[in-house]
C-alpha cells in the first residue's frame, strides 16, 4: 500500500514538473516576432504554437510609417503582410483558446528595393483581340507576324509608359494580359490600379439628365496573384465586380464564337469607301447569332490575321448594350458610361478609371481577400454594333500602380 502511494506521488510530481516545463516553453515561444522583407513582397506571419481547432486569432497593425500596406487573414493562424513603402511596421497578434489569452508583438522591417520599381506595365503576357475595326491595325499586323510578334508590338506601346499608344481589344471577349515588376498592394479603402483608355464624353448629349456618355467602351477587369511563384499568369483569376456585376442585365459565363470571313471583298459606298454588312459571323451560347460589320473607314481584315484557326471563342461576363442611337436615324450614337469598375469607361483623369482590388470576386461570385495582385486581364465586355461607329471595343493605353511614387 505504501509503495502504491509512493508511486502515485512520484507520478503526480513528475506531471507537475512536466506542466511547469510546458508553460515555460510556451512563454519562450510567445516572445516577440521579428521579420524582414522587401517592398512589395508578401510575407506570411505564423502564430506561435498550435492552439487547437477552437483557437481565435486577431492580427492588427499598431503603427506604420505609411498607409500603403495590406494585412489579410487577420482571423487566421497565418496572416499575410505586404507593404509598398519601406520602414518598420509594428503588429500585434491576440490569441485565445478558451483557457489562455495571449498577445504577441510582431515587428516587420520592410527594406526599400536596390533598384526603383516601376508603377507602370512591365510585361504583356498575352494578347488576342476579337474581330473589330481596329484589329490588325492597332497594333499593326504585317504578313508573317506571329502571336509573339504581336505581343511585342503591344509591349512597345505600353511597357513603362503612363499613357502610351492604344491597343484595341476588338469586340466582346478580346483581351490583353499584363503585369508589373512587383506585387501591387491591396490597400484597404483605396483604389489600387488605374487602367488608361480613350473614353471621352459628348458635348452634345441630347439627354441632359442622362448618365455620362460619349465614347465609353467598358472592359471587364480580371486580377490574379502569383500564388505558385512561377512568374506567369497561370493561377486563379478573379473578376473585379463593377457596378453592373450583380444586375440581372449582365450575363455570367457568356460565350461567343467568331468565324473567319469567307471574303474581304466589299461594295463601293461612295468616295471609295467600302462596307460589308454580313461580314464576320458570330454565334453565342444564348441562342443568338449575327454579323460583325465592316464599316466605311477601315478596309483591313477585322479577323486577327495571325490566328490560324477559322473560328475563335471567347468567354466572360457580358455587359448590357450601352450604345444608343439618340438621333433615331443612325446618325448620332452615344456610348454611355457604367458606374465604376471597368476599363475605358471613364476619363483617365477621373477616379472611376481606377479600381480597388477589394472588389474582386471568385467564379462563384464570392468576395475574396487578396493581399495584392501580380497580373491583370482586360477584355471587351459589350457585344454591340453602334451603326457607323462600328462595334463597341475596349482600348487600353496603359496602367499604373497608384501606391508607387509618380504613378498618378
Amino acid at each position: 500500500m505504501k509503495k502504491n502511494l509512493l508511486l502515485s506521488f512520484i507520478c503526480f510530481s513528475a506531471l507537475l514538473v512536466s506542466c511547469s516545463k510546458d508553460n515555460e516553453e510556451n512563454k519562450e515561444n510567445l516572445q516577440p516576432i521579428a521579420l524582414e522583407t522587401d517592398v512589395c513582397q508578401i510575407v506570411p506571419i505564423h502564430a506561435p504554437l498550435d492552439w487547437g481547432s477552437t483557437a481565435t486569432y486577431e492580427w492588427s497593425i499598431e503603427s506604420a510609417p505609411a498607409e500603403n500596406y495590406s494585412l489579410t487573414g487577420i482571423h487566421k493562424a497565418q496572416a499575410l503582410f505586404l507593404a509598398a513603402s519601406g520602414g518598420t511596421y509594428q503588429l500585434k497578434l491576440k490569441i485565445s483558446n478558451g483557457e489562455r489569452n495571449e498577445s504577441v508583438d510582431v515587428t516587420i522591417n520592410v527594406k526599400e528595393p536596390t533598384t526603383s520599381l516601376s508603377p507602370y506595365i512591365a510585361k504583356v503576357y498575352d494578347l488576342l483581340p476579337a474581330p473589330g475595326q481596329f484589329t490588325n491595325s492597332i497594333p499593326e499586323y504585317k504578313p508573317g507576324d506571329t502571336q509573339s510578334a504581336m505581343i511585342e508590338k503591344a509591349e512597345s506601346y505600353l511597357v513603362g509608359k503612363k499613357n502610351g499608344g492604344l491597343v484595341s481589344l476588338g469586340g466582346f471577349g478580346g483581351y490583353i494580359v499584363f503585369g508589373f515588376d512587383h506585387t501591387v498592394v491591396n490597400v484597404k479603402g483605396k483604389r489600387d490600379i488605374r487602367v488608361m483608355g480613350n473614353a471621352f464624353y459628348s458635348n452634345a448629349n441630347p439627354q441632359p439628365d442622362a448618365p455620362k456618355g460619349g465614347s465609353c467602351e467598358p472592359g471587364i477587369i480580371m486580377v490574379s496573384q502569383d500564388a505558385n511563384k512561377n512568374g506567369i499568369p497561370d493561377d486563379e483569376w478573379y473578376e473585379i465586380a463593377g457596378s453592373e456585376y450583380a444586375k440581372p442585365t449582365s450575363i455570367k459565363n457568356y460565350e461567343i464564337t467568331y468565324y473567319r470571313p469567307t471574303s474581304e471583298e466589299a461594295t463601293e459606298n461612295g468616295g471609295g469607301n467600302v462596307t460589308i454588312k454580313n461580314y464576320i459571323r458570330w454565334e453565342d451560347n444564348q441562342g443568338n447569332s449575327g454579323y460583325k460589320v465592316k464599316n466605311s473607314f477601315h478596309a483591313q481584315s477585322y479577323y486577327p490575321s495571325w490566328i490560324k484557326e477559322d473560328k475563335i471563342t471567347f468567354k466572360g461576363t457580358l455587359l448590357p448594350d450601352n450604345a444608343i442611337d439618340e438621333s433615331g436615324e443612325g446618325t448620332y450614337w452615344v456610348l454611355y458610361a457604367y458606374g465604376y469598375g471597368y476599363a475605358d469607361n471613364a476619363l483617365n483623369s477621373e477616379e472611376d478609371s481606377a479600381f480597388d482590388i477589394d472588389w474582386a470576386v471568385n467564379a462563384k461570385g464570392e468576395k475574396v481577400q487578396l493581399p495584392g495582385i501580380d497580373f491583370v486581364k482586360v477584355y471587351t465586355g459589350v457585344n454591340q454594333e453602334a451603326g457607323w461607329l462600328g462595334e463597341v471595343s475596349t482600348e487600353i493605353a496603359g496602367a499604373s500602380d497608384l501606391h508607387l511614387s509618380g504613378s498618378n
